[in-house]
């Protein structure tokens, strides 16, 4: 894709006056980071980091039966959300494999936001409307939002004074239509960097103004502007997966580790059937933590072998970890593999790594 097809986000010229270092993801220009990886991600652990995540696709689903569908489409179970709520899920194909991993928002039983991966914006909404009823309104929105993510043990201190709602009230993956300086925002505590956080929807035009007053308000405590860079550490840090490399349509939930967002007591969700098969017969591959033993840094894409050099499988995401100052990586391998040793092929060389448990990263509570 030449520079001129990619999408840029509503808060691309601040990130230009800033003086952040723009790189090309998902078909859009992001800051890859601001000062340096290092420093971004150690401050979001420490204090507060401000993040520009408007890429991410905003998906409407409205209608009297817009409830009752999405828990058709969805892998988790909507009935436990209320008004209020918002939940991790997946969609899947009918073989099992995953199309995307989503937040999913409810407003009301007739309407929900659907917050989904930048690159699977068009196919996501595609998928939506061949399997929607008539009585379901699917409508991409993504060019009318924006979203900030605000993440760190300080983010609440630099949010709560600045929005009309108090956000203490706001409970783990809740949200709250609110005001932020006469700007209308959601503001849900979730996020993607293993910290505690909030993510804030607000329209386009306004997320400029939004910005700048939330980095005004974040100085004294230590906010920094973060780009994908960091954002990326933070999230393998804490295990997340990472849709395109951890996993995709030819991975099902079992096999990446996410079994706890699906729900297989509902009588029917696409891909059901094809799960339940596949726990019969047995899961083929897991995702596993390897913390390196050896130099060097696992990459995505590089091999992974047993104690007896024999290959398993391959790194999906790998990385240098600031906070833990160690290397790391989430591999997908053959669930015969039941080593403790494994070996990562790092440019020809068999590099140590052993089995750690996953998350890398746990913040205390």
């Amino acid at each position: 894709m030449h520079a001129t097809d990619q999408k840029k986000t509503p808060l691309y010229d601040v990130h230009l006056r800033s003086g952040a270092r723009m790189t090309s993801f998902a078909g859009f220009v992001l800051p890859l980071q601001y000062t340096s990886i290092l420093e971004e991600h150690l401050a979001v652990r420490t204090a507060a980091g401000m993040f520009d995540v408007s890429h991410m696709g905003q998906i409407r689903v409205s209608g009297p039966e817009a409830h009752t569908w999405l828990n058709r489409l969805l892998t988790n179970d909507l009935a436990r959300l209320s008004p209020g709520r918002c939940q991790y899920t997946l969609m899947l194909n009918p073989q099992g494999g995953i199309l995307d991993d989503m937040v999913v928002y409810c407003f009301a039983s007739h309407r929900w936001l659907c917050v989904v991966n930048a690159a699977n914006i068009e196919k996501d909404v595609a998928w939506m409307h061949a399997h929607a009823p008539a009585d379901v309104d699917v409508r991409n929105e993504s060019d009318r939002w924006a979203l900030i993510a605000v993440q760190g043990p300080r983010a609440i201190e630099v949010l709560n004074p600045i929005v009309q709602a108090d956000l203490h009230r706001v409970r783990y993956y809740h949200f709250v239509e609110t005001v932020l300086e006469d700007v209308p925002i959601v503001c849900s505590r979730t996020g993607y960097t293993g910290e505690d956080g909030f993510e804030i929807l607000c329209p386009a035009e306004a997320a400029p103004h939004v910005w700048t007053v939330i980095a005004r308000a974040g100085e004294s405590a230590g906010l920094r502007c973060c780009g994908l860079g960091a954002r990326d550490t933070l999230r393998l840090e804490a295990g997340m997966r990472l849709y395109g490399r951890d996993m995709d349509e030819t991975t099902t939930p079992f096999e990446v580790g996410l079994e706890r967002f699906v729900s297989l007591h509902k009588p029917d969700f696409i891909g059901r059937a094809s799960l339940i098969a596949q726990q019969e017969r047995g899961i083929p591959r897991c995702l596993i933590g390897l913390e390196m033993v050896d130099s060097g840094i696992p990459r995505h894409g590089y091999a992974v072998m047993n104690a007896a050099y024999h290959r398993v499988g391959h790194v999906t995401s790998g990385t240098f970890a600031p906070f833990l100052r160690k290397a790391i990586a989430m591999a997908l391998v053959a669930s015969s593999a039941q080593d403790r040793t494994f070996y990562v092929d790092i440019r020809g060389t068999a590099r140590h790594a052993r089995r750690v448990s996953l998350p890398f990263y746990r913040r205390s509570r």
